[in-house]
């Protein structure tokens, strides 16, 4: 497949990363030589350097043999008049577009762009990032969750504590503690450091802890951490802005019991976001104010949700919360270089718009043997579902073989109907779709795996 990715910033390094492994022609066109000769350096592909919406840019990345488009230069315009130009003049089959800005994502703008502009899939950073959220808030206790295998697996994350029923057990008797439920633990966070726990590791408190699980079983797994359904769930959101009101909105339209804060420093955002929710308290003040955070009852909440457009004070929101009594905080960090530091202070997770941003896309591009990739431990690991084809090394080996003790684990295979957790002395087959928690180190080991055999070169 030939691909053409338009800006080689942290989302389009990334889409380059995973697409590259799939014995595609990729091309990826930037303005910046530094950063092209960077990529270029480290993968397998063809750097162009220009302006990304001109026509003589896209014909020199051969836009005419292109069958995929994917825009996330750092402006919306220049992604919009690319894909038109890349339609109209080279008539490329397929545009994904990354578009930032909410005026072009209104219900009456987006309905427009859909009919009269040749976009096939819009991305909107903001909007995935505060789906993602919801879906994690769904689950009581839970700060993460992830969902693979067509929504039939989740992967989630959990705080062990006092009341987890499974504390000090060696997990290779977990199934006999737990019976009829079907769980493995994939990754342990604890005092700083992420690793893959043994069969003779035990969780202790304030561990976070990823395992997968069966949807059908997540409710009993979370009580098996000691985290049941309540009713009266509370969550402070801090920032209003497009992130913070689109979870507030999707809290309001799928989660009613849960009973949402927003805090604000605007005046006149705090009236607009006001307006626009239904049932979702909105204060208007700064959240670095103690005296702010104890107006909106912080030491009762469940969780608080730093949105804000600064790192800095996202973490310092954080931080301050969890001092005042909240069970637990969230950070939005665009640089994730800060995430082990943060987690290490005290708040319990980070989330990451890149990364969620390029999971989206990646779960567009259907034709690719990755089908979903999702970042954990703060950036450490990864989660990538990958279908295995006839012309992978891996078809024939052994899950054993393909386990490489602290750097890749198979979490899980899905074959056909059936669902297999942490398969044992299992041959990978043509079709096979495999759930596969990875070192970050390591994922150009996993990306060989499933490159193509020379004989189908």
């Amino acid at each position: 497949m030939k691909v053409i990715i338009l800006g080689a910033g942290q989302v389009g390094y990334s889409i380059a990363r995973y697409l590259s492994t799939e014995s595609n022609d990729i091309t990826v066109v930037d303005q910046s030589p530094d950063v092209l000769r960077r990529i270029s350096d480290k993968m397998d592909i063809q750097p162009i350097l220009g302006f990304a919406s001109h026509p003589d840019v896209l014909h020199r990345a051969r836009a005419e043999n292109a069958d995929l488009l994917i825009a996330v230069t750092a402006s919306d315009e220049v992604n919009i008049v690319a894909c038109e130009v890349a339609h109209s003049l080279f008539g490329v089959k397929t545009k994904i577009a990354r578009i930032r800005h909410q005026n072009y994502l209104t219900a009456e703008n987006a309905s427009h762009l859909n009919k009269n502009v040749a976009i096939d899939v819009t991305i909107s950073p903001e909007i995935e990032v505060a789906k993602s959220l919801a879906r994690s808030s769904q689950i009581s206790g839970a700060f993460d969750v992830m969902s693979l295998a067509g929504d039939h697996l989740k992967i989630i994350g959990v705080r062990c504590h006092a009341r987890s029923g499974i504390l000090n057990t060696p997990l290779r008797l977990l199934s006999a503690q737990l019976l009829h439920l079907d769980i493995a633990i994939l990754c342990i966070s604890r005092d700083g450091r992420n690793f893959f726990p043994n069969k003779d590791d035990v969780l202790n408190i304030d561990d976070d802890v990823y395992f997968i699980v069966r949807e059908r079983d997540v409710s009993s797994a979370m009580e098996a951490f000691g985290y049941f359904d309540d009713e009266k769930r509370k969550i402070i959101i801090v920032g209003g802005g497009n992130i913070g009101l689109g979870f507030a909105q999707e809290l309001e339209q799928h989660s009613h019991s849960i009973k949402a804060k927003i805090i604000e420093k605007d005046l006149d955002r705090s009236e607009y976001i006001a307006h626009i929710l239904k049932s979702t308290e909105v204060l208007n003040g700064d959240a670095l104010d103690f005296d702010v955070l104890a107006e909106a009852n912080v030491q009762e909440s469940e969780t608080i949700l730093a949105l804000t457009d600064d790192d800095k004070v996202n973490i310092l929101v954080s931080l301050l919360a969890k001092r005042q009594g909240a069970k637990r905080s969230i950070s939005l960090l665009n640089k994730m270089t800060y995430a082990g530091l943060v987690t290490s202070l005290g708040v319990d997770a980070v989330v990451s718009p890149r990364l969620i941003t390029v999971s989206t896309i990646l779960q567009h591009v259907c034709q690719g043997r990755v089908r979903a990739v999702y970042s954990l431990a703060e950036g450490d690991a990864e989660v990538i579902e990958a279908e295995a084809r006839e012309t992978s090394f891996i078809i024939g080996l052994t899950v054993e073989d393909l386990t490489l003790r602290d750097s890749i684990q198979v979490a899980a295979v899905v074959r056909g109907r059936d669902i297999l957790i942490r398969p044992t002395r299992l041959i990978v087959s043509v079709g096979d779709t495999l759930i596969l928690i990875v070192k970050k180190d390591a994922a150009r080991k996993m990306e060989k795996l499933f490159a193509e055999r020379p004989s189908y070169l």
